[in-house]
């Protein structure tokens, strides 16, 4: 039976892999044996699941947006990610992978950060573990984050901007992946995202699972039935996104909408779109689709939002694309603030700018009366107040 989960390579379809400089070759086969056994052990799964109920908050809810569900025409569902401790989802990951960290006897923990919201969750779990924690953050982002930044800060973390290229996400990871390869013994490396060298896409995927665990539970409450019609989620990375989907990816009777960062659009030059404009190439020690000049030159991807101008693209969502079993729509930087201003008049929750892009999608496809629709709010919006206040419509 077709599937469009990892395969033993490490490879979904043709994406994916473990490109990796020699020097890492050692930490990441130490990993690939390790993960999917401490995984699915007993003791992780224990201590795994009461973190996420005593300290995350989990489940998180699943909200039936009535006044947004009339006015698109169908019965819309958020999952509200955003009400998780540290305000997203991605505390779900850094749990996990500390606890894998902590297993494998590492005491040293460094992530890469765009919003800040990953740097924020890792800092936040090496302040309740006990870890010394470093997050590489890009310097523009550092200054468009700066409420982010200071959290970290007062949780201990050392935040190290990065002034190279674009100083944006892509080159906080090339100086996370430099820092690694300089202390391979003592330091593991938390990825935000599904991407980088197989097992991350894998395991970050697998650690985010729990938000279509919770879903079809949720669901079969309140609707009878533990699927919907419509799955939709943001990406960058793409590790909300594969959450949403994780338990559904192989279901044809759920159709996934993922929305990526259209920038000032697609063909303006100013664009994350990266599954519209991307290529076949390798980034961050993973094949997937990068936005990249006909020399085979990364090219600087932009959004308005922080979390998403990434030039690559998970390898689960690069294959999810290619064999056409997601829909993947841009959402330009003006679309995704109109629908974040919808949200907080019609529901009143402010959602991060990442979750924006996703709302931003609801207008673009055709509902039917009868469609159960489940989309993902991220994260929320505080981080991005200063943003919103700058472009508050008339």
């Amino acid at each position: 039976m077709k599937t469009f989960h990892v395969d033993a390579d490490g490879y979904y379809g043709n994406f994916g892999g473990a490109y990796i400089p020699e020097i890492l070759h050692r930490c990441v086969e130490e990993l690939q044996k390790a993960y999917i056994e401490v995984l699915e052990s007993e003791s992780f799964k224990r201590e795994y699941d009461e973190l996420l109920r005593n300290y995350v908050g989990r489940p998180s809810p699943l909200y039936l947006a009535k006044r947004l569900s009339e006015k698109y025409g169908c019965k819309i569902y958020l999952k509200r990610e955003d009400l998780n401790h540290t305000g997203a989802h991605k505390i779900n990951n850094t749990i996990g992978q500390i606890l894998l960290a902590r297993r494998m006897g590492k005491t040293r923990i460094i992530a890469e950060t765009g919003a800040g919201q990953h740097g924020v969750a890792t800092a936040t779990v090496c302040a309740l573990m006990n870890m010394e924690c470093v997050v590489y953050m890009g310097k523009t982002d550092v200054e468009r984050q700066h409420i982010n930044v200071e959290k970290m800060r007062m949780l201990g973390a050392e935040v190290r901007p990065v002034t190279s290229g674009n100083m944006t996400l892509k080159d906080a990871t090339n100086e996370a992946i430099r820092d690694w390869c300089c202390h391979p013994a003592d330091t593991y490396y938390i990825i935000g995202s599904t991407v980088g060298p197989h097992p991350y896409p894998d395991m970050v995927a697998r650690l985010q699972s729990v938000i279509s665990e919770e879903i079809r539970r949720q669901l079969q409450e309140q609707e009878g039935r533990d699927y919907p019609d419509y799955l939709m989620a943001c990406v960058g990375g793409g590790s909300n996104a594969a959450g949403t989907i994780y338990h559904y990816v192989d279901d044809e009777r759920v159709k996934i909408v993922l929305a990526e960062a259209g920038g000032l659009g697609v063909e303006s030059g100013k664009s994350a779109a990266t599954i519209q404009l991307g290529r076949e190439g390798i980034i961050h020690g993973s094949r997937t689709l990068v936005i990249q000049d006909e020399d085979g030159q990364i090219q600087e991807p932009y959004s308005i939002s922080a979390g998403l101008d990434y030039p690559g693209i998970g390898p689960i969502h690069a294959n999810l694309a290619r064999e056409k079993r997601a829909e993947v729509l841009a959402i330009n930087d003006d679309e995704a603030l109109e629908a974040a201003y919808e949200l907080t008049r019609l529901e009143g929750i402010i959602p991060a700018l990442e979750s924006a892009h996703a709302l931003g999608a609801l207008r673009k496809i055709d509902f039917k009366p009868s469609d159960v629709v489940v989309l993902t709010v991220s994260g929320r919006g505080d981080k991005d107040i200063e943003t919103y206040l700058k472009n508050m419509p008339r």
